[in-house]
C-alpha cells in the first residue's frame, strides 16, 4: 500500500485536466485517526480557531451569528429606523432610498425588485400606510423570501450517503468538511472523508488533521493523484465499512475553467459506477465576501454538476451578507449551512427565521 506523499505542485499542473481513470488503479491509502499528522496544516484556513477564546465557547449560536452578521446588519437593516422617521407619507422617494439600501447590501437586482414590487402592491392595498410600518413589512418580505431555502440536509436513505463538496478555490471547502464531520459525528453518524483535492499540496495533510481531531479515517493518494480514483477508492472503502455518511473533498476550481469542470463531470461518473445515485449531495460552498461572484459561480457549477444544495461561509467577515437574498431568489437552490466563524461550532444548519432575527435584532426599529 503506498505511502501518502506530499508534495507541491505548480500552477501548470493544476490546470491540466488529468488522463482519463476510469476507475483507480492505485490503492487509495485509508489513513486512520491515530495515524493522521498532529502538525498544523495551511495557515489560511486552519482546522480550528485558536485564538477561540473561552467566553466565545460559551456564547451561544444565536449571539456568534447575531455578532457574525454585524457588518451586514449595519449595512443593510442598521439605521432603517431613521430612514423612516419624521416622514408623514410613503412615496417613490422613500422607495427609492430603502432599494438602495438593498442594493448596496448585495441583495441583488432581482431580489430587490421583487421586494419593493410586493411592498408597493401591499401600500397600494391599504395594508401598509405609515412609514414606519414598512420596517417590519421588509423583515417579512425577507423572511419570505428564505424560507423556501430552509431546507436541512436528511442523510438518511443511503449507506453511505455521498457528499461531493464542490466549489472555487479559497472559499473554505476543507475547513467546511472538517466542521461537517463534527456536525455528523455529533448526530450519532459514521463518517468517513475522502481526499480528493490532490492538486494542493497541503490539503491532504489538512484533512488529515481533521480526521484525526473527529476520530474519523481519511482516504488519500499521493499529491497529483487522480481525484476521480481517490472518491472511486473511498467509496468502496466506506461501503466496505458500512460507512453512514461519506464526505468528499475536491480540488478548488476556476467555475469558468472548462478542462477543470470536465474533471469534475469525471468524478461524479466515476463514483456512479459503484452507486449509480452517488453523489447524494453536489454540496456548493460559496464565500459570502465574494457578493455577486458567487451567483457566477453557482450558476456554472449548477451547468456542469447539478448543485443540490449550498453551504455560505464566512458571512461574519463581510458586509456582503445580503448575497444570501441573491441566492435564494436567483438560485432556489437549499441553503443547507452557514458560518460565521472559524470554530467548529460556528457552521450550523441554516435556519431563515432565526437568520432574520440576528439580522434585525441590533436595529434601532422605530415604535
Amino acid at each position: 500500500m503506498p505511502e501518502v506523499d506530499i508534495r507541491e505542485v505548480d500552477s501548470a499542473e493544476v490546470e491540466a485536466p488529468p488522463v482519463e481513470v476510469p476507475e483507480s488503479e492505485i490503492p487509495a491509502v485509508v489513513v486512520p485517526p491515530e495515524k493522521a499528522p498532529q502538525e498544523q496544516p495551511e495557515a489560511e484556513v486552519p482546522p480550528v480557531a485558536a485564538h477561540v477564546t473561552a467566553q466565545e465557547e460559551k456564547l451561544g449560536f444565536f449571539s456568534r451569528l447575531r455578532r457574525g452578521l454585524g457588518r451586514t446588519s449595519d449595512n443593510l437593516v442598521q439605521g432603517l429606523g431613521n430612514l423612516f422617521l419624521g416622514r408623514k407619507e410613503i412615496d417613490d422617494e422613500l422607495f427609492e432610498e430603502l432599494e438602495s439600501r438593498l442594493l448596496m447590501a448585495d441583495v441583488g437586482v432581482d431580489a430587490t425588485l421583487d421586494i419593493i414590487r410586493r411592498l408597493t402592491q401591499r401600500v397600494s392595498r391599504k395594508e401598509l400606510t405609515r412609514p414606519e410600518a414598512l420596517h417590519g413589512a421588509l423583515r417579512e418580505e425577507l423572511l419570505a423570501l428564505l424560507q423556501p431555502c430552509e431546507q436541512p440536509l436528511d442523510v438518511r436513505g443511503h449507506k453511505p450517503y455521498v457528499i461531493l463538496m464542490v466549489g472555487v478555490n479559497g472559499v473554505g471547502k476543507t475547513t467546511t468538511i472538517g466542521k461537517l464531520a463534527k456536525h455528523y459525528m455529533e448526530s450519532g453518524k459514521s463518517v468517513m472523508l475522502a481526499a480528493g483535492d490532490t492538486f494542493r499540496a497541503a490539503a491532504v495533510e489538512q484533512l488529515q488533521v481533521w480526521g484525526e481531531r473527529n476520530n474519523v479515517p481519511v482516504v488519500a493518494q499521493h499529491t497529483g493523484a487522480d481525484s476521480a480514483s481517490v472518491l472511486f477508492d473511498a467509496l468502496q472503502a466506506a461501503r466496505a465499512r458500512e460507512v453512514d455518511v461519506l464526505i468528499a473533498d475536491t480540488a478548488g476550481r476556476l467555475h469558468n475553467k472548462d478542462n477543470l469542470m470536465e474533471e469534475l463531470k469525471k468524478v461524479v461518473r466515476v463514483m456512479g459506477k459503484i452507486d449509480p445515485s452517488a453523489p447524494h449531495e453536489v454540496m456548493l460552498v460559496l464565500d459570502a465576501g465574494t457578493g455577486q461572484n458567487a451567483l457566477a459561480q453557482a450558476e456554472h457549477f449548477q451547468q456542469w454538476v447539478g448543485v443540490s444544495g449550498i453551504t455560505l461561509t464566512k458571512l461574519d467577515g463581510t458586509a456582503k451578507g445580503g448575497i444570501i437574498f441573491a441566492i435564494a431568489k436567483k438560485l432556489a437552490l437549499p441553503i443547507r449551512f452557514i458560518g460565521v466563524g472559524e470554530a467548529v461550532d460556528d457552521l450550523r444548519p441554516f435556519q431563515a427565521e432565526q437568520f432574520i432575527k440576528a439580522l434585525f435584532d441590533n436595529d434601532n426599529a422605530p415604535v
